[in-house]
């Protein structure tokens, strides 16, 4: 899945648990973070975005990571956020086992999902020998 950054470093450090979309995920499983091609300059004003990728860089069109896509869910009408960086009125997409890479994997990508060439699942994979999912 591609996401701007800083959102998707926020991800691969492990602070970010969620990721904001507009509508429901059925689909649950490992996947590719993307970073995409562009910054949103907004968030980095943003406190808690500038605490969380303070010193990192913010690489753009490549794979960062990989993560485990376990739940999507909208929190109730009038309750908490489910976490810091839940928007309201969004859903979230929720993360467990983010892998970050230790190097960028370059690969043009799409906002959103989309499905990852064998050459580019094999390269993330040469990175990663210990991860089993």
């Amino acid at each position: 899945m591609s996401i701007r950054q800083p959102w998707t470093t926020a991800i691969v450090a492990g602070s970010k648990t969620i990721e904001n979309r507009p509508q429901r995920w059925a689909w649950r499983g490992w996947m590719l973070l993307h970073a995409g091609r562009q910054i949103d300059r907004p968030a980095l004003q943003v406190p808690l975005v500038a605490r969380t990728i303070r010193d990192r860089e913010l690489t753009t069109g490549a794979v960062i990571g990989v993560a485990r896509l376990v739940d999507c869910h909208q929190d109730p009408e009038g309750s908490e956020p489910c976490t810091p960086w839940a928007q309201t009125g969004t859903w979230h997409l929720v993360f467990q086992d983010v892998h970050p890479l230790p190097l960028p994997v370059p690969a043009v990508g799409q906002l959103g999902p989309w499905k990852p060439a064998e050459d580019l699942l094999d390269r993330v994979a040469q990175q990663l020998p210990a991860f089993r999912p």
